[in-house]
């Protein structure tokens, strides 16, 4: 039998048919199978996170079939409580699938603390921005006498004297000590 004889045949015919349909239902199968897995147009809304507890949020994914993945936060936020969620993604709203994970972003215990740079003996316009730049705030000024107008004779936090290479936590405030330009008297 030549291939032209036998491409224009009944049996190849039938036997390409069957070969479509069985193609067809395949396809038919797995694309319903497709959507079962997959929960093709079903979607869940992200609800919104921040500011609540790890209790709470926990409470709210499991509700909404949703997983949670914490992520490390450096930076301590004063209008949230500690350990309570900052940020999140996808944010509050977003249409996700479930079983999805929210990635969240927790406020720390407190402010890191940071090392007291060196600012003993230096004027306060030299000390002031080397402090804030490191995190800290200026808290009471007082003077003494001492013949450097305007330099940090001592530096306290809450009413200790502190030297440079202390640890403290960022946002403390700093007390200063500075010389008011007079001489002592055992001068």
């Amino acid at each position: 039998m030549s291939i032209v004889k036998f491409l224009t045949s009944k049996t190849f015919f039938k036997q390409l048919l069957m070969a479509v349909a069985a193609l067809t239902v395949l396809c038919f199968i797995l694309l319903k199978w497709l959507d079962i897995t997959t929960n093709h147009g079903s979607f869940v809304e992200v609800p919104d996170l921040t500011g609540k507890t790890l209790e709470t949020v926990q409470i709210e994914l499991d509700d909404k079939d949703l997983r949670m993945e914490i992520q490390d936060s450096a930076n301590f936020n004063p209008r949230y409580p500690k350990y309570s969620v900052i940020e999140q993604y996808p944010v509050a709203g977003t249409q996700v699938k479930e079983n999805r994970k929210i990635y969240l972003t927790l406020n720390p215990s407190g402010f890191r603390k940071v090392e007291v740079p060196n600012v003993v003996r230096r004027t306060f316009r030299q000390a002031k921005p080397t402090l804030e730049a490191v995190g800290f705030q200026i808290g009471k000024i007082t003077y003494v006498d001492d013949i450097g107008k305007d330099e940090v004779i001592s530096i306290s936090f809450n009413g200790e004297k502190i030297a440079s290479g202390d640890m403290l936590p960022m946002t403390s405030k700093i007390d200063m000590v500075l010389g008011n330009g007079n001489r002592t008297q055992e001068e």
